[in-house]
């Protein structure tokens, strides 16, 4: 996944900066090595950027450096930030345990006034033009399905489940092929 966040967050940085701006601090959710919220740090120093993963996960990563690396689980705690970012995270996962991972973000976040968002960053089915497109994210839903009981989903069941959790909007800032950048307001 390391190799996949240096290329699409090489784009989003790029192209989707806008959604980076005002942000001053930010936390990435199942964010591994730090690959993600270093291209974030690199394009936007002034963001104090942080990575939650499981203990084994970032256990001996280097402290220091534009990015802090928390222990800890979605399932249990968020740390605060303005915003939560969510890569690839998820399709792992069911609806169910969609919603519960979404309010431990909310919780994490202020209001929307304040600057508070979630970034999502997975697969809308349907938003990529023709036909090798759709084959595309027919496969990785066959995929996900298969591999981690999630699935990718369109855009009505994304609003249905920010809904569930409790947020009030969304808009899809940007799709690069077929990837999505969703921006999810409490």
């Amino acid at each position: 996944m390391a190799a996949d966040a240096g290329f699409i967050m090489d784009l989003v940085v790029r192209k989707c900066g806008h959604v980076f701006r005002g942000l001053r601090s930010l936390v990435d959710v199942g964010g591994g090595t730090g690959a993600a919220a270093r291209a974030v740090a690199g394009a936007f120093p002034h963001i104090k950027c942080a990575v939650l993963d499981l203990p084994q996960v970032v256990q001996g990563l280097p402290a220091d450096g534009p990015v802090e690396f928390v222990a800890g689980s979605m399932f249990e705690r968020v740390p605060p930030a303005d915003a939560v970012m969510l890569k690839w995270i998820l399709h792992d996962w069911d609806d169910e345990v969609c919603v519960r991972i979404l309010r431990k973000c909310k919780k994490a976040i202020p209001p929307r006034e304040a600057g508070g968002k979630v970034i999502v960053m997975e697969q809308v089915m349907g938003s990529s033009p023709g036909e090798k497109a759709t084959e595309n994210q027919l496969f990785f839903d066959v995929w996900m399905m298969v591999q981690t009981g999630g699935r990718e989903r369109d855009e009505q069941e994304w609003c249905n489940i920010f809904t569930e959790a409790g947020f009030s909007d969304y808009k899809i800032a940007a799709t690069f092929g077929f990837r999505s950048v969703i921006e999810v307001y409490p």
